[in-house]
């Protein structure tokens, strides 16, 4: 998966991944000292062609492929091919990206900016409706049976977190098959990052599927849907717009996926319902919970 298509350019990349999480020492609820390990948390100044542009904060872990795939999902570069490099300096906490021909009205796109729900709080440049009608994502059937595989697979993942706690993960997959899986602080670098390494070695999302253990926001789905991802599942919840945007752009959007349990709140008809658990009773209700119809 990672090897790249020879017909595909390839920018100058430094490798300035860093460490995950730092040792540190706490206080326990019987007064106790207990030495442990935190999530690390830097902050990385990105310059496009010499111009600020913003502040991420981030585990540090793949700084090139975050830098990458915030551009791209920012709608500021489209393809690898306009990219001549990406130098990441930890001392300087920046990251210079420098393109071969410049960005056509760069101050203006990103004159406009929402700050998203997102943890840490993610920004979106521009009108978040802007081109969202464009964007046409195959409609794929993924079976029941499948999803409950993935969600096993990938209770092997979260290292940081099960090490360090305090971020959020994100997984590129093909049925069950967990392609890639990267932590950071934010579900939105998460999230950029891999968009990084789909944009780097030309990986097409139209037969993928998104995991990502944060919220389902209108952020996530845009996101996804710039990525061509046609379907986008979470251990968490979803919201109001994101629930909107996802039935707008045709994405099958699943929530509070665990175990044998999942909410499909766009294109259950996606769905094949091949593995459908035993009935279960609420504890206030004499009938059985009713099942949907595939």
């Amino acid at each position: 998966m990672n090897k790249a298509n020879e017909y595909t350019h390839r920018p100058q990349l430094t490798d300035a991944g860093l460490s995950a999480a730092h040792p540190a020492t706490a206080v326990d609820e019987y007064g106790e000292i207990r030495r442990g390990r935190v999530a690390a948390e830097r902050a990385l100044t990105v310059y496009l062609d010499k111009q600020e542009i913003v502040t991420l904060m981030t585990l540090g872990t793949r700084p090139e492929m975050l830098v990458l795939g915030w551009l791209h999902n920012q709608r500021l570069i489209k393809t690898i091919d306009q990219v001549k490099a990406v130098q990441v300096d930890w001392e300087t906490e920046s990251a210079a990206v420098t393109t071969f021909d410049g960005i056509p009205d760069l101050q203006q796109k990103t004159a406009r900016k929402t700050v998203t729900t997102g943890c840490g709080q993610g920004t979106v440049f521009g009108d978040l409706m802007e081109d969202l009608d464009k964007i046409e994502l195959p409609q794929c059937t993924h079976r029941q049976s499948g999803i409950y595989a993935l969600l096993k697979n990938l209770s092997s993942y979260n290292e940081v977190y099960q090490r360090a706690g305090a971020v959020h993960g994100c997984a590129l997959c093909r049925g069950a098959e967990i392609l890639l899986f990267i932590e950071d602080v934010g579900r939105h670098n998460a999230v950029d990052a891999i968009a990084g390494n789909m944009l780097l070695d030309d990986i097409p999302g139209r037969d993928k599927l998104f995991y990502t253990t944060g919220r389902l926001t209108s952020e996530m789905v845009i996101k996804v849907a710039q990525m061509g991802i046609p379907l986008l599942l979470s251990r968490s919840g979803a919201t109001q717009m994101g629930v909107e945007l996802a039935q707008r752009i045709g994405v099958t959007l699943i929530a509070r996926a665990k175990g044998k349990h999942f909410l499909i709140y766009n294109g259950a008809e996606n769905i094949s319902f091949d593995a459908i658990p035993p009935v279960r009773y609420q504890s206030n209700q004499k009938k059985p919970v009713e099942h949907a119809k595939s």
